[in-house]
């Protein structure tokens, strides 16, 4: 996969300092072209750019951060953005879903949250290509792999399992991980695993050890605490939360 290109958009300069420095873009095969300190510089160097990820504040001078991406998704659809906000409001982070950003990060930034929203974001690149070109992928390996995957989240499934299954030395499949998707064998199993689970306790009455089980923890409390480590919350909360929202807000809430 090829390296992300990142634009940085934040009219506090220590904001945007503290992004460079502090995250390690390298490990995650990303690359900052470009800053703006404004709504205008922002569109501007989203049309020069044209940046894999723009990653912005929604408060900025001239024109907000929701009002940039709505006009960057006109010319530029295919581009992601992550919110990086001071302000824990629902409606902005309605509006935000409406624009179907990648995700909305509260500061100060975590960025170990930071790092997984950005995994995240590569494994939504790598399963939308498979979807858009299904069959240009079908003779990689990489497509049969992360078929396997789904169909088998429930077991233990391991690099050793794999390489039994696809004849493929583990070292090789974990390369292709990285190389093909960006993230590590472990990473997108999780990944994947956390999606399966969020589903189950939306959709199901199932118990937390049933959704557990379902998504590949044999053991609830492990489960339990890699669910914690990715979403914020336990997996009774992310239900709770969920269906103590209003009606019309479920949906909404759902894809945050």
């Amino acid at each position: 996969m090829k390296r992300l290109r990142v634009l940085l958009v934040d009219d506090e300069i220590m904001i945007r300092e503290g992004f460079k420095r502090l995250f390690d873009w390298e490990s995650h095969d990303c690359e900052v072209v470009g800053e703006a300190a404004d709504g205008m510089e922002a569109l501007s160097q989203i049309d020069v750019l044209q940046p894999d990820l723009v990653i912005m504040d929604i408060n900025i001078p001239i024109m907000n951060g929701l009002k940039v991406i709505q006009l960057s998704r006109i010319k530029h659809p295919a581009t992601a953005f992550i919110i990086v906000s001071g302000y824990d409001d629902f409606s902005y982070c309605r509006e935000a879903l409406r624009l179907q950003i990648t995700d909305y990060i509260l500061k100060p930034v975590n960025y170990e949250e930071f790092g997984n929203c950005i995994d995240n974001l590569k494994i939504s690149m790598f399963e939308r290509r498979m979807e858009e070109q299904p069959v240009l992928q079908e003779e990689r390996p990489i497509n049969g792999i992360t078929r396997y995957l789904q169909e088998h989240l429930a077991e233990d499934v391991s690099l050793g399992v794999l390489s039994e299954e696809f004849h493929l030395n583990p070292q090789y499949i974990s390369q292709l991980f990285k190389s093909e998707i960006g993230v590590n064998f472990l990473t997108y199993l999780t990944n994947i695993r956390m999606e399966k689970a969020k589903k189950l306790l939306l959709s199901t009455a199932l118990s937390i050890a049933e959704v557990s089980e379902q998504s590949g923890y044999e053991d609830y409390r492990v489960f339990t605490k890699v669910f914690k480590k990715a979403e914020g919350i336990t997996p009774s909360q992310y239900r709770r939360d969920f269906l103590e929202a209003k009606p019309e807000e479920r949906g909404k809430k759902d894809e945050l």
